[in-house]
């Protein structure tokens, strides 16, 4: 796939799924703008000394503020790419509102404003360019009954699934195609330290979860939208 050239947003981009899809878009020949929520965030990021990585410390992406500048500061986006989230689990009778309202501005809000700024974005490209915007909502967000200990998760990622194939319809006229992948539990060392019995070979690996994203999100994906993609690795 020929990114070359192509400038993408990558929100979540210093995470181990983020970091993946970076590395793959690079090397595809992007752009990659990657915002991050502090200072200390990019300095992490294994990727803060690659020429092709735009790191931009914005505050929080459930800030429509923040949202905007960070939009404003790229050029002829191609493509928008939404993989900042968090994870919390509860049953729902321990969950408090403030944790249902983190689990909605972390996962619905900051996916949804960081869509609007980017159809905003792509319209303004040249006529008939149109774009490509990826989310990432989780296994629950399609099977809910996968989803007990972590009702308010499930219901916020829910939440993007049903944003990604409303907008699908929005835009689609506009040359902007937009998807979004579903995985189950992936391959990182965080999960893998959080349930070290589990049997990783059934994960997906990251990189297979980004070359999925990556297909959604390049020129070669002519005709698929309103997508909810499950990746599921084994699992």
């Amino acid at each position: 796939m020929d990114f070359r050239g192509r400038h993408v947003v990558v929100t979540g981009g210093t995470g181990a799924l983020g970091t993946a899809v970076v590395t793959s878009l690079i090397e595809a020949g992007a752009i990659c703008h990657v915002p991050c929520v502090n200072a200390a965030e990019a300095q992490r990021s294994p990727l803060r000394e690659h020429r092709e990585v735009v790191l931009t410390v914005t505050g929080s992406l459930a800030d429509e503020a923040n949202v905007g500048r960070l939009y404003d500061g790229v050029a002829a986006l191609w493509a928008s790419i939404h993989l900042a989230g968090g994870f919390a689990a509860a049953p729902l009778a321990e969950t408090s509102v403030a944790t249902l309202r983190q689990q909605i501005d972390t996962n619905l809000v900051s996916c949804l404003l960081c869509c609007r700024a980017a159809v905003k974005a792509m319209a303004g490209n040249t006529a008939g360019s149109g774009g490509r915007i990826v989310n990432v909502a989780a296994r629950p967000a399609l099977e809910w009954r996968s989803g007990p200990g972590m009702t308010a998760y499930t219901a916020s990622k829910a939440g993007v699934a049903a944003l990604t194939a409303a907008l699908a319809e929005e835009v689609a006229k506009s040359g902007i195609l937009v998807n979004a992948v579903a995985p189950s539990i992936m391959d990182t060392p965080a999960n893998r330290q959080a349930m070290p019995k589990a049997d990783y070979s059934l994960w997906p690996k990251v990189e297979e979860v980004a070359a999925t994203i990556l297909f959604l999100a390049s020129a070669e994906n002519r005709v698929t939208r309103g997508g909810i993609v499950p990746v599921y690795g084994k699992s």
